[in-house]
C-alpha cells in the first residue's frame, strides 16, 4: 500500500525542520534542520576551561531559533565543571518572521539583557555578518579567536566568507552543510550498471550537461532523475558566480538566469516527478511511492539525517551520497557575539570559551567531535551530521545506515571545500521566493520567458525597492 504523509504530518515536520536551523519554504533556500537530542553529563572527558574567579557566575544571554545551541550550552556545562557561567536562554523561532524583529530590538537597546552570543541562519546570517546588523557584531579576533584557529581546525572557506565583514571574522557555524547528490543504489544499477559514488559521480557530472545525459539514460528505464526542480536550485543558486544584488541593484547571474531553461527540461522531458520540495509528494518521492521511481536528491548531511531518513522507510540502505555536478551548500547556522562582550573581561572570556568549544575545538570532548559522531547524549547513539571542521570528519566514523554503510564524510569533506559563501545577500529569503514562483510560472506555459523575468523584476521593486541593472 502506497503512504503519504497527511497534510497536518508534513505541515508539522516542515514546520519542525524549518525552525530547526531557519529554513524557509519551497520557493527560497532551507537552512539545515538538525535538532539535537537532550545532552547529559560527561565528565569523564572533560576539557580544560578558564575558571572565573568571581564568586558570582558569569551570565551569558543566549539567543537562538530553536533549542539546538541552548542544548549545547548544556553539554558544555556537563563537559567543563571549572566554567564559571550560566546561560539565559531567549528561544523565539523563526515561524511568521518573529526572530529577526525581536533580535534586531534586543540588539539595538543593549544593556544587561542584550544577547551576547546570537545565532543567524544561511537566509538572514549576511544581514548580521555583513548587513544592516554587522555592527552589532564582535569581531572574533577581539575575543581571542584567531584565524589560526580557524586554519587549523580546517574550516570551510565558504562558512569563513559568509561570516566575515572587510576581512574580519565575526561569525562561524558548527555544521557543515556543503552538497552532495544523494541517490538510490538500485536504480543506478540497473541504470548504469554500478552503484559505485565514484562511477556515478562521473555519469551525472561535472556540469548540468553530463546531468541531463544521465536524466535520459535514467528516463529510458522509467525513472526520473529528481523529485522537482527545486532539486536543482539549491545547486545552482549556490554556485553563481554573483548574488542578487552588484552595486545595490538587481543582477541575475547567468547561471541563476539558466534555471529558467533547465528547469523547463526537466518539465519538458518528464525528467521529474514536478514536486516542489518540503510537500507531500516531494517526501513521498523519496519513500520511493511518487508517480515515478526518483534517482536522487541534492543536499547537505542534515538532508540524509534530518529528513530523509524518516522518509525512506521502503527504501532505507538504498541510498548513496557521491559529488554533485557542481558545488554549492544549503543552509547553516552561525554564531555571533555582541560586540559589548569586550567590556567586561570576565564576561569576553566565558563567550569566547563557549564559541571557540562549539566551532573550532577539535579535541575529542569539542562540540564537533560530540557533532560528527553523534555522541552528545551519553550511553545513546544519535545523529551523525557533518561538521565545520574538516579536521574533525577525517578522524570520525560518518557511516550511517541509510546510505548501505557508506562513510558520508568522504564525500562531504570535499563539497565542503567546494562550497561558495560569496553569492549571498541580505535579500536572498525574498528574492529566491519571487524567482523560483516566477520560474513556475514559465514552466507550466502561463508565461513566457521574457514576462517571467520581466515580472520578477517588477517585484523586487515594488517589494524591496531595488532597481535592475
Amino acid at each position: 500500500m502506497k503512504r503519504y504523509l497527511t497534510a497536518s504530518t508534513a505541515i508539522l515536520l516542515l514546520t519542525s525542520v524549518l525552525a530547526a536551523c531557519g529554513g524557509n519554504n519551497s520557493s527560497s533556500g532551507n537552512s539545515s534542520p538538525s535538532p539535537s537530542p537532550s545532552p547529559s553529563p560527561s565528565n569523564s572527558n572533560a576539557s580544560p576551561s578558564a575558571s572565573n574567579t568571581s564568586k558570582d557566575k558569569v551570565t551569558i544571554n543566549l539567543w537562538a531559533f530553536t533549542d539546538e545551541i541552548p542544548n549545547m550550552s548544556e553539554k558544555y556545562k556537563a563537559t567543563h565543571p571549572d566554567a564559571n557561567v550560566e546561560f539565559k536562554t531567549t528561544i523565539i523561532a523563526t515561524t511568521d518572521g518573529a526572530y529577526q524583529p525581536a533580535l534586531d530590538q534586543a540588539l539595538a537597546a543593549g544593556g544587561k539583557d542584550a544577547p551576547d552570543i546570537y545565532a543567524a541562519e544561511a537566509a538572514f546570517v549576511l544581514k548580521y555578518t555583513q548587513g544592516d546588523a554587522s555592527d552589532y557584531a564582535a569581531n572574533y579576533a577581539d575575543l581571542g579567536l584567531t584565524d589560526q584557529m580557524v586554519k587549523d581546525a580546517g574550516i570551510a572557506q565558504y562558512s569563513v566568507d559568509i561570516g566575515s565583514k572587510d576581512g574580519q571574522l565575526k561569525g562561524l557555524g558548527y555544521q557543515a552543510t556543503g552538497g552532495s547528490f544523494i541517490y538510490r543504489r538500485s536504480l543506478a544499477k540497473d541504470t548504469f550498471g554500478t552503484d559505485d559514488p565514484a562511477t556515478i559521480k562521473n555519469e551525472i557530472g561535472p556540469g548540468w550537461d553530463k546531468f541531463f545525459d544521465a536524466a535520459a539514460k535514467l528516463k529510458a528505464k522509467g525513472y526520473g532523475i529528481v523529485s522537482g526542480d527545486g532539486d536543482i536550485w539549491h545547486a545552482i543558486e549556490n554556485s553563481s558566480d554573483k548574488g542578487w544584488l552588484v552595486d545595490g541593484k538587481l543582477h541575475i547571474d547567468p547561471k541563476r538566469e539558466a534555471f529558467l531553461d533547465l528547469s523547463k527540461k526537466l518539465k519538458d522531458n518528464g525528467f521529474h516527478n514536478d514536486t516542489q520540495d518540503w510537500n507531500e509528494a516531494w517526501f513521498a518521492d523519496m519513500s520511493g511511492t511518487g508517480k515515478q521511481p526518483i534517482f536522487g536528491f541534492f543536499g547537505p548531511a542534515w538532508l540524509i539525517n534530518y529528513v530523509m531518513k524518516d522518509q525512506v522507510k521502503d527504501t532505507n540502505g538504498d541510498w548513496a551520497v557521491t559529488e554533485p555536478p557542481t558545488g554549492f551548500f544549503w543552509g547553516g547556522t552561525w554564531l555571533l557575539a555582541n560586540k559589548d562582550v569586550a567590556k567586561n573581561d570576565a564576561k569576553k572570556e566565558a563567550v569566547a570559551e563557549f564559541i571557540k568549544w562549539v566551532t573550532l575545538d577539535t579535541s575529542d570532548t569539542g562540540l564537533q567531535n560530540y557533532w560528527a559522531n553523534g555522541t552528545m547524549k551519553d550511553g545513546e547513539q544519535g545523529t551523525k551530521d557533518s561538521v565545520a571542521s574538516a579536521v574533525v570528519m577525517a578522524k570520525s566514523n560518518g557511516t550511517i545506515d541509510m546510505l548501505g554503510g557508506q562513510n558520508m564524510f568522504d564525500v562531504f569533506v570535499p563539497a565542503n571545500a567546494n562550497a561558495s559563501g560569496k553569492n549571498l545577500t541580505q535579500y536572498d529569503e525574498s528574492i529566491n521566493s519571487l524567482w523560483r514562483d516566477q520560474v513556475r510560472e514559465y514552466t507550466a506555459g502561463n508565461k513566457n520567458r521574457d514576462k517571467a523575468i520581466a515580472d520578477f523584476k517588477q517585484q523586487v521593486k515594488d517589494q524591496l525597492n531595488i532597481d535592475s541593472e
